[in-house]
């Protein structure tokens, strides 16, 4: 049996990202044998920390890498998030040891802290899909973070490095969608290999029977890039009676947008929640929704609704549409926001509801078969 440790930085609010590692980890370990490396970003910037993310080097994960090496010897590594206390350090301890190594890429931040300082990051457009940037017009004045310019530059340094290493070190690339193959091999430059090899999650019956609630769900980052502003104006010009939105999560957008909408009923901010509550949530639900500006992968709680027989609203972005049948009445054209209009007002006056979400059940059940998704695996790591 192969053995397999699975390197991931968590990100300080839990989000689509580390449930899709912790579903993954929890499939594999049924094939493999498996060992976990985390690592956390601290919430305060220590000098140390400063240094090491200067750097890109960080010898306390380092020397957790090494050790863990030596002890579990295994096969391969398989790596998702590295930002930014993992550091990139650990390819270059990989590469020294000759062990074989795969990344995840969930998201296409890459490319973009690799050119956030040059126009041709934008491609000419005033916002970046990709990272969800919005362009300034001084270009010595754009910040990866708002709140902090040294940060960004950090960032930049960081990105080019990390980009470098993508393109240039061997490494097996693994993409959950071939959107996002196509995006690679457009920006070319690339050795490695690129599989596509979706986020597997946890296809369970229904939790329980309960009533349907008169609510539409976001849960997520509530923050500018994810839409959820356009999003609640949107659903509020809809005037949909008796219905709430609710949103679950956390973000810089929170405090502005509940203060904006405190006196506003039809909006509830439900703060961050585990897991377990979301997807009693969306269970509950008559839709989950997204209007994300971004290219997105494969939003956990689109894929989840889907497992548990719950439409999905969603903007034609990235790959999204491939984890959904074809001809999907409920996707909208990204940022036309009369178009997301008609599909509340649609969801709200339809009787086809729970035909739409066992269709999306039996996709999603088929497309994230355990075995094929199992097989399609062995292959990968196998390079067959």
């Amino acid at each position: 049996m192969k053995k397999i440790l699975i390197i991931h930085n968590k990100y300080q609010n839990i989000g689509g990202e580390d449930v899709a590692v912790e579903n993954e980890i929890e499939i594999l370990k049924k094939y493999y044998l498996v060992e976990v490396l985390y690592f956390k970003n601290d919430k305060v910037l220590t000098f140390n920390q400063l240094i090491s993310f200067a750097t890109n080097n960080n010898s306390e994960s380092n020397n957790l890498l090494k050790h863990k090496i030596s002890s579990f010897e295994p096969d391969l590594v398989y790596i998702h998030n590295t930002w930014f206390k993992a550091s990139l350090g650990i390819f270059k301890i990989l590469e020294k040891l000759d062990i074989k190594t795969f990344i995840k890429l969930h998201n296409f931040r890459y490319i973009c802290t690799s050119t956030l300082s040059s126009a041709k990051h934008l491609g000419g457009e005033a916002f970046c899909k990709a990272c969800g940037y919005k362009r300034k017009s001084l270009m010595l004045l754009n910040t990866y973070f708002v709140e902090s310019f040294f940060k960004s530059i950090l960032v930049l340094v960081y990105g080019k490095k990390y980009l470098q290493i993508l393109k240039k070190r061997g490494i097996n690339l693994l993409v959950l969608t071939d959107f996002h193959k196509n995006f690679i091999k457009q920006i070319g430059g690339f050795k490695s290999d690129v599989f596509v090899f979706p986020n597997p999650i946890n296809l369970k019956p229904k939790i329980s029977k309960t009533t349907k609630e008169d609510s539409i769900l976001y849960a997520g980052r509530v923050s500018h890039e994810k839409g959820v502003d356009k999003l609640i104006e949107s659903f509020l010009k809809v005037k949909l009676d008796t219905t709430t939105l609710k949103i679950v999560g956390d973000g810089p957008l929170l405090n502005e947008l509940k203060n904006k909408y405190s006196t506003n009923e039809e909006i509830q901010f439900l703060g961050v929640l585990s897991n377990k509550e979301v997807l009693g949530l969306i269970e509950n639900s008559i839709a989950v929704v997204t209007a994300t500006r971004l290219y997105e992968g494969q939003p956990t709680l689109l894929c989840e609704a889907s497992s548990l027989g719950v439409p999905s609203i969603f903007p034609k972005s990235g790959g999204i549409e491939e984890f959904f049948p074809d001809n999907y009445i409920l996707s909208f054209n990204q940022f036309d926001y009369e178009d997301l209009e008609n599909k509340l007002k649609f969801i709200s006056n339809t009787s086809q509801l729970e035909k739409i979400g066992n269709e999306n059940k039996n996709y999603i059940f088929n497309y994230l078969n355990e075995k094929k998704l199992i097989d399609s695996f062995n292959m990968i790591i196998d390079g067959k």
